[in-house]
This record gives structure tokens, sequence and C-alpha cells, in this order.
């Protein structure tokens, strides 16, 4: 049985610092209409497929766990910890990621159409056939990325680190270099 530590505010909690809770109790808690989760501790949950849209997991500790095909539209996940979480497949369209680190995620096939990735270190992770269309990456940490096939029409990379990130199979129409430059469909090759 996996065990969760919440330290949200609206979680009631046992202790000044925190309630332990099993991961039956959050799904539950979700399903009854509870929707913020901020600070909980799920670090290798087993949350493949998990219907948690519109929660909120500011500060959440989702390291190394599995979200595969998981329904995270609009969540709130800023300044989450998502290292080396697998999200394939994952839905996050609209999300704000702002800050989170996700560095080493596997994001293959994930759709993150709007999400917010504001300053998101995602350094190592794999974005290959990932759907970024609009979505917010100015200054994000996009070190050794692979985007091989990523959908990035209309995506901010304004002041991104692209080091060792070879952009040349991604789809880049109408994207905000991280220069400033705008590409358009006239200019891809």
């Amino acid at each position: 049985m996996v065990s969760l530590i919440s330290q949200g505010p609206r979680v009631q909690q046992e202790s000044a610092l925190s309630l332990r809770i099993t991961l039956k109790k959050l799904l539950y808690s979700y399903a009854k209409g509870e929707r913020n989760f901020h600070g909980i501790q799920l670090p290798q949950a087993p949350l493949s497929l998990a219907v948690l849209s519109h929660g909120i997991f500011q500060g959440a500790n989702f390291k190394k766990a599995s979200l595969h095909g998981a329904d995270l539209i609009l969540a709130q996940l800023n300044h989450a910890d998502l290292d080396s979480a697998k999200l394939f497949g994952a839905d996050l369209s609209g999300a704000d990621l702002t800050g989170a680190n996700l560095e080493n995620a596997f994001l293959s096939h994930a759709i993150l159409a709007g999400a917010n990735l504001k300053r998101a270190k995602l350094r190592g992770a794999s974005l290959n056939d990932c759907i970024l269309r609009g979505t917010q990456l100015q200054y994000a940490d996009l070190r050794n990325v692979n985007v091989d096939g990523a959908d990035l029409r209309g995506a901010d990379l304004f002041g991104a680190d692209l080091s060792g990130t070879d952009l040349a199979t991604a789809i880049l129409e109408d994207t905000v270099m991280p220069d400033g430059s705008v590409l358009d469909s006239a200019e891809i090759i």
C-alpha cells in the first residue's frame, strides 16, 4: 500500500506538520470534490490513467511517479517535483507547470497544449511526439531534451536554454525562438 503525505491547507491535518493518507484515500477525496492537494508527497506513486484534472498540486512531489495516460488538464503543478516521472500519453492541456522540475521526465506522446512551463526544468526530458501547441516555455531549461516529432506550433521559447537539443524534426511554425525571432511556415525547410 502506498502511503502519501499531505501538507495542504484544505486537507485535514492530524498534526501541525503533515497527514499520512493512502493512495485510495487521495483518489476518494478527489472523487468527492476535493481539489487542493498543495504540497502532497506522491513519490513513485502508481497513478497511471488517474483523473486529476483541475487539481491543485503546487509544490507536490511526484518524483518517479507513474502517471501514464493521466488526466491532468488544467492542473496546478507549479513548482512541483516531477523528476523522472513517467507521463507517457498524459494530458496536461492548460496545466500550470511554472518552475516545475521535470528533469529526465518521460513525456513522450503527452499533450501539453496551452500549458505554462515558464522557468520549468526539463533537462534530459523526453518530449518526442508531444503536442506543445501554444505552450509557454519562456526561460525553460530545455538542455539535452528529445523533441523528435514534437509539435511546437505557436509555442514561446523566448529565453529558453536549448543547448544540446536538436529541433530538426520538431514542428516549428509560428514558434517564438529563444532570441525572440518568430519562425513562420515560409522559413521552415
